[in-house]
């Protein structure tokens, strides 16, 4: 099976099931549309069971491959290719994503039984799935931003899923607002390594930036992570942009498992990782991170 077939089945299974459940979404049958998005779901792990093995299989000395399945900007000096990572970093939350989210949504099958809208959900379960995945695999800032949006965009539908209840409603507003801001910061921090460095791409900007520490705060490689990191507090729920999580469990309780719980507040923590060549070299925003991290957590643990 070829790099591009495996990462492929991967992404578009759970795109293949939010369409047909989305072309069918005021159906009732909800054993058919839950299982039509848990076989997607399914098929979304079985690739990544094939990933881990292909990634073992490289030769001495590779320890990822990159899968371009087509070009999407070049202009002037901008690249940027449709392209996916799949190294050590990112199989181990695929297997997260596509494995805790399959039973999820095998559960779901039951859980939604008596709701009038299971093709509906379904559907955004599986959109869900297809914006984690783009998020984790992107090679690069932007294709990794889409999917970012993406599931910022599915929490929305998924914790106002019951928007006929005005609370509901606006838990799933506030989400999306509280997102939004950190979502600004993500945007100038992209924008600032690119005026910096001239590239998005993951690997290429680890090779570009300094290779001494930067110890001024006004440096373009210590603002660039700082704004990516008000992306992280908001995807993560840390201090300041918290304030959209406790009012997340207004959605189906499996919502709150795989997005809330397994995936989505992971984003942040599995962007810093990725990027870590360049916080590393970062000591001040690592030390802002390090202390938003810990009272972030002495106060989620006193409420």
């Amino acid at each position: 099976m070829s790099n591009t077939a495996i990462v492929s089945l991967i992404i578009f299974a759970p795109l293949l099931g939010f369409l047909i459940n989305g072309f069918n979404f005021k159906s009732k049958n909800y054993k058919t549309a839950g299982a039509i998005a848990s076989v997607a779901a399914g098929l979304a792990f079985l690739g990544t069971l094939v990933a881990w093995v292909q990634l073992f299989n490289l030769a001495e000395g590779k320890e990822s491959f990159t899968v371009t399945l087509f070009d999407w900007i070049n202009l002037g000096g901008l690249y940027i290719g449709f392209e996916f990572l799949i190294d050590h970093i990112s199989i181990i939350m695929l297997s997260i994503i596509t494995g805790v989210g399959t039973l999820i949504h095998i559960f779901s099958i039951g859980y939604m039984s008596h709701d009038d809208r299971p093709a509906k959900y379904f559907a955004f379960l599986n959109l869900f799935l297809f914006n984690m995945l783009l998020l984790v695999l992107g090679k690069n800032l932007l294709v990794m931003f889409v999917g970012w949006e993406g599931v910022g965009l599915c929490s929305y539908l998924l914790i106002g899923f019951w928007f006929k209840d005005s609370e509901k409603a606006a838990a799933g507003m506030k989400a999306f607002i509280t997102n939004r801001i950190g979502d600004a910061g993500f945007l100038l921090g992209m924008f600032l390594l690119f005026v910096t460095f001239g590239t998005l791409d993951f690997v290429n900007l680890a090779q570009v930036i300094p290779q001494t520490p930067e110890t001024a705060w006004s440096g373009a490689l210590t603002l660039s992570c700082l704004f990516l990191f008000i992306g992280a507090t908001g995807k993560s729920a840390q201090i300041p942009l918290y304030v959209w999580l406790p009012d997340a469990m207004a959605g189906p309780t499996p919502v709150s498992a795989l997005i809330h719980a397994a995936t989505m507040v992971t984003a942040g923590v599995y962007m810093i990782i990725r990027l870590s060549p360049l916080f590393l070299m970062a000591p001040n925003a690592m030390m802002v991170i390090a202390t938003i991290g810990a009272l972030t957590a002495f106060f989620a643990a006193s409420i």
